[in-house]
């Protein structure tokens, strides 16, 4: 079956995340007049992923999973734990609005979606979060009008890596499971989420800490290229 179409994975994919953040977690820390210690940056990481994990899985709201984060932070900051209004005023005044600013796309990502016009194929984005957000963060890229549609977890009512969110975008598409390559960073949630959905997959492991059994790995999306041409088999 012939390859008809690229979906990428937004956060860490397309988007440095993981500099956005750190650079919004510092940006915030530091407006409060503290320093942001290794403590702090390991704490804040390993609370997004936990918190985020728990929202994904459906056992919070999406907000929950923000005042989680801080509930775990604030106190190595020395700040006091509010109620969830305040929470909520705190993350969006504080971290939210710095992480928007430190938004940018990794350099690799023009020349990709270049091979894949080239090789005449459609593009989408499947990606969890809110809806309003992601699509921001495709406009501060200036990818807007370069991708296919955009589909979130929220507008779908189902995140990765459940199948019916990656059956979805390629209904959207208008192409069968077997016929959509899948490009992402985390290999749980992205390889075999879209793996076991039917799509092909690939792991973008930028930092070279995937795992070792993975045969279909790129360490930059400029390799996407040979490996559109190589055509990659679907799934077994």
């Amino acid at each position: 079956m012939a390859l008809a179409a690229v979906v990428f994975d937004l956060d860490g994919t397309l988007l440095d995340h993981p500099a956005a953040t750190l650079a919004g977690l510092r940006g915030w820390v530091g407006s409060l007049g503290l320093g942001c210690t290794a403590e702090v940056e390991a704490a804040w990481a390993a609370a997004e992923e936990r918190h985020f994990r728990a929202w994904r899985e459906g056992e919070i709201g999406f907000a929950e999973q923000r005042r989680r984060r801080l509930r775990d932070v604030l106190p190595l900051l020395g700040l006091p734990v509010g109620d969830d209004a305040a929470l909520d005023a705190l993350f969006t005044d504080g971290f939210l609005r710095a992480y928007e600013r430190a938004w940018v796309a990794y350099d690799d990502v023009g020349d990709a979606l270049e091979a894949v016009r080239a090789a005449g194929l459609r593009t989408a984005v499947l990606t969890n979060g809110p809806r309003e957000q992601q699509n921001a963060k495709i406009d501060a890229m200036g990818l807007t009008g370069r991708l296919g549609p955009v589909l979130t977890a929220e507008e779908l009512g189902v995140a990765k890596p459940r199948p019916a969110a990656f059956l979805a975008v390629c209904e959207r598409l208008g192409v069968a499971p077997g016929q959509a390559l899948y490009v992402g960073d985390e290999h749980a949630v992205d390889v075999l989420g879209a793996r076991a959905a039917g799509l092909r997959a690939v792991h973008l492991d930028r930092t070279g800490t995937g795992p070792a059994g993975e045969d279909a790995r790129i360490g930059t999306l400029l390799e996407l290229a040979a490996h559109l041409a190589a055509g990659p088999a679907p799934p077994a």
